[in-house]
């Protein structure tokens, strides 16, 4: 069994324009995107919870005012890696993402580690914005908290149901998951630059002093208060702190989380008219709009209410309602819910598309990667992707869903960031429509960026990681290994 066989470049290229005659599938995925969908599937992903909810929640827990300071990191090293993206996304346009360009360059069984590590990052993340758009939906209805809030309730049934109706638009067509999210993009945009506008009135200077409040050891002692430090806090003997730089950096590596949704535009690439120059701008666009309003809203939330006073759960709302706008923070509330169901629609989408490849390329029962005679999308495999999403943002807590998301897009991207460097060298003459800038410097120091962000995240998501890993191995070595389109080939290409 080999492991390390590798995919051509030339057969990913000409899965696009027919199934390859060797799978059991049925059509291919509709080409109706333009650079203007693919940014608005990109703001549409990643302006969401990150914004909404985590805001309030990491300047409580980790960085005060200094959170905006978090997410310049986190759209910092975005931007390094959306360049990487942007390069292989231009030159190998494809449904698998970051899982087809590691398949073509360092091997499948690497290749199914990152397509194992999607699934988390779209399902988890999905499950994650369902929960945060329960909680705006309770706070701007006054809904009960045993069914909806993130405090106080067992099983999250707004959550629940908002997975189950978009996952009926996401498997009705990608057409008509454009014409939603374009929609709810406006929304959201609109409600950011109003907060902006609005809020800057209303900061207190008093509140952003200290900017970055000082380190103070974490509360408790036991062990599982040290499974919650920070990675390299707990291999150093550092005592695990709140706050400070240190808190800085987590605060980063958690909100990673709200940027790390671009990469489903590069999922997008087969059902793009014309991915070498629409695939860049999408991926890089959403990175440039994203962070400019991130920062915005979060110098105002914090700026108008002292980081300590933050909601965990509806924050950007809260604050204008403790200034006595309520009529702001109900209107805010309103356009949260619509922006948030953006974020969920994308990721069940991506989802299906990450599914749709590996079964093409046999890793799984190729019934996933049947596409709808009259529809044009996976129907089965982003069905599955509702089921699970549903039960995970009915009952696993946003903390620890977001943490779980951070640490499998930036594993996903340092791979990505390799695969540049190993194409460049394996194949010099690939033709590339954009070439990321400045290579080795840029991939290695996105690699070395995204290593650092993992390294801030607490030792028991590493720990839920590599169980999750370990399972992922089980399914492969079970089922992929065996049944693999390359593994039926009397040879594979090297």
């Amino acid at each position: 069994m080999d492991l390390t066989r590798r995919k051509a470049v030339e057969d990913v290229v000409r899965q696009n324009d027919a199934p390859p005659a060797d799978i059991d599938s049925e059509g291919r995925l509709r080409q109706d995107l333009r650079a203007r969908d693919l940014i608005g599937f990109g703001i549409g992903i990643v302006i969401g919870t990150g914004i909404f909810t985590l805001t309030g929640l990491q300047a409580k827990e980790n960085a005060g005012p200094a959170v905006m300071v978090s997410f310049l990191i986190a759209g910092a090293v975005s931007l390094l890696a959306a360049l990487c993206y942007a390069e292989l996304a231009a030159a190998v346009p494809t449904a698998g993402s970051s899982y087809t360009y590691a398949y073509t360059t360092i091997g499948e069984i690497f290749a199914w580690v990152i397509a194992w590590d999607l699934v988390l990052e779209f399902a988890l993340g999905a499950a994650v914005v369902a929960r945060g758009w329960s909680g705006y939906l309770a706070g701007v209805f006054d809904l009960p908290d045993q069914w909806f809030a993130e405090e106080g309730s067992i099983v999250n049934v707004g959550a629940i149901a908002i997975v189950l109706v978009l996952g009926w638009v996401a498997i009705r067509g990608i057409r008509e998951s454009k014409w939603l999210t374009n929609g709810l993009v406006v929304i959201k945009v609109t409600i950011c630059v109003f907060v902006i506008a609005v809020g800057v009135f209303h900061i207190d200077p008093d509140n952003l002093v200290p900017f970055v409040p000082p380190a103070e050891p974490s509360s408790g002692g036991t062990t599982a208060d040290s499974l919650r430090a920070p990675l390299w806090q707990f291999v150093s003997g550092v005592e695990p702190t709140q706050f400070g730089i240190a808190g800085v950096l987590v605060a980063a590596a958690v909100v990673f989380f709200a940027d790390s949704g671009f990469e489903a535009v590069a999922n997008l690439g087969e059902e793009t008219r014309r991915p070498a120059r629409d695939m860049p701008l999408g991926l890089l666009g959403t990175i440039g709009i994203c962070t400019v309003l991130y920062v915005g809203v979060c110098l105002v939330v914090t700026g108008m209410v002292d980081y300590r006073d933050l909601s965990e759960s509806d924050a950007v709302a809260e604050v204008f309602r403790q200034v006595g706008l309520d009529w702001a923070g109900f209107f805010i509330g309103i356009a949260a819910v619509a922006g948030l169901t953006s974020v969920i629609l994308v990721d069940i989408v991506a989802m299906g598309r990450i599914g749709f490849a590996l079964a093409r390329d046999g890793l799984i029962p190729p019934a996933f990667g049947r596409v709808h005679p009259r529809w044009g999308t996976p129907m089965l495999m982003t069905a599955a992707t509702v089921g699970f999403v549903a039960v995970l943002a009915g009952f696993v807590p946003i903390s620890v869903l977001a943490e779980m998301v951070s640490i499998g897009t930036l594993f996903a991207f340092v791979v990505v960031s390799i695969a540049v460097v190993v194409l460049r060298r394996t194949r010099p003459d690939m033709p590339r429509p954009f070439r990321t800038p400045l290579v080795p410097l840029v991939p290695v120091l996105a690699v070395v960026c995204c290593v650092g962000l993992m390294a801030s995240l607490a030792v028991e998501t590493w720990l839920r990681f590599v169980v999750w890993l370990l399972i992922g191995f089980a399914v492969y070595f079970g089922y992929g290994a065996r049944h693999a389109r390359l593994a039926r080939r009397p040879t594979a290409p090297r």
